[in-house]
C-alpha cells in the first residue's frame, strides 16, 4: 500500500481544500480512503452543532471550534479498516487559527485509536492557506508533512 504521508494526490488535497472552504466558518471533517492514485475523499457532516444544541454542558463547543463525525458516516469509517481500501487519513479544518494538532485533537485521536494519519487544514474567510499532516508517535502526534495553499 502507498504511504499516505508521502503520497497524497493533488486532486485529493484539492477536494479537501474545497470542503474546508465550503464549510467555513465551521470546521469541516472527513477522511481519505486508500492512498496514492486510488485515494478518494469521503466528506462527512460535522454534527457538533447538533450535539451542542442538544446538550451544551457535555458539548460546550460548536462546529466553529470542534468537529464530530457520527452515525452512518462513523460506521462506514470504522468498517473501512476491514475492507480493501481502508481510511488512511482523517482530516478537519481549523478556521482562522492555523493548522496545528490541538490538545483536543490529541485526546480524541488517542481515544479513537484509528490507524490513520491526521490532516489539519488552515482556512480563513479569504482562502485556504495550507495543511499539515500529523502521525502518531507514542502518545503524541508529530508533524510529518506540510502542504501549501491551493494553486490559483
Amino acid at each position: 500500500m502507498a504511504d499516505p504521508t508521502h503520497d497524497l494526490p493533488p486532486a485529493v488535497l484539492a477536494e479537501i481544500y474545497d470542503h474546508a472552504r465550503a464549510e467555513y466558518p465551521n470546521e469541516c471533517c472527513g477522511y481519505v480512503l486508500g492512498a496514492g492514485p486510488d485515494a478518494s475523499v469521503v466528506r462527512c457532516t460535522n454534527r457538533q452543532d447538533a450535539l451542542h444544541a442538544a446538550d451544551p454542558v457535555t458539548f460546550p463547543r460548536t462546529a466553529r471550534t470542534a468537529y464530530q463525525i457520527g452515525g452512518r458516516e462513523l460506521l462506514a469509517l470504522v468498517r473501512s479498516f476491514d475492507g480493501p481500501r481502508p481510511a488512511t487519513i482523517l482530516y478537519h479544518s481549523h478556521p482562522d487559527v492555523g493548522a496545528y494538532f490541538s490538545e483536543e485533537d490529541t485526546r480524541a485521536a488517542l481515544s479513537a485509536g484509528y490507524p490513520v494519519a491526521y490532516l489539519v487544514v488552515d482556512v480563513t474567510a479569504e482562502a485556504v492557506r495550507g495543511a499539515v499532516l500529523f502521525v502518531r508517535e507514542g502518545d503524541r502526534f508529530v508533524e510529518r508533512r506540510r502542504f501549501g495553499p491551493p494553486e490559483p
